[in-house]
């Protein structure tokens, strides 16, 4: 079992930066795969960032390519969304997910914990 609490999530100004943050309990954080999403209001979840067990590996959705960085440190069992040039297009509750293999996937169902969501909200 691995509870992933995030937190960071706020209110930003277009152009603006947030980083999120994503904790998790148990002792075998650096097994699992990470991944972002986010739910936008009326629209289904979609796929933000991943990275591999090891954080060799990182992907990204087109959307926020050079601009959303995701990392991880291990030791802290941590994962990172580092989000720059926001934009209103931006705005939903993100989650963060871990799945018990070393590589990643884009796809949601793929994920066998998730997070509560935190809200991030761009103005413009």
């Amino acid at each position: 079992q691995v509870q992933l609490v995030e937190s960071g999530g706020g209110l930003v100004q277009a152009g603006g930066s947030l980083r999120l943050s994503c904790g998790a309990s148990g002792r075998t954080f650096s097994s699992y795969a990470m991944a972002w999403f986010r739910q936008a209001p009326g629209k289904e979840r979609e796929f933000v960032s991943a990275i591999t067990s090891s954080g060799g590996v990182t992907s990204n959705a087109d959307s926020v390519k050079g601009r959303f960085t995701i990392s991880r440190d291990n030791a802290k069992n941590t994962v990172y969304l580092q989000m720059n040039s926001l934009k209103p297009e931006d705005t939903a509750v993100y989650y963060c997910a871990a799945r018990p293999y070393t590589g990643t996937t884009t796809t949601a169902s793929a994920y066998s914990y998730w997070g509560q969501g935190t809200q991030v909200t761009v103005s413009s």
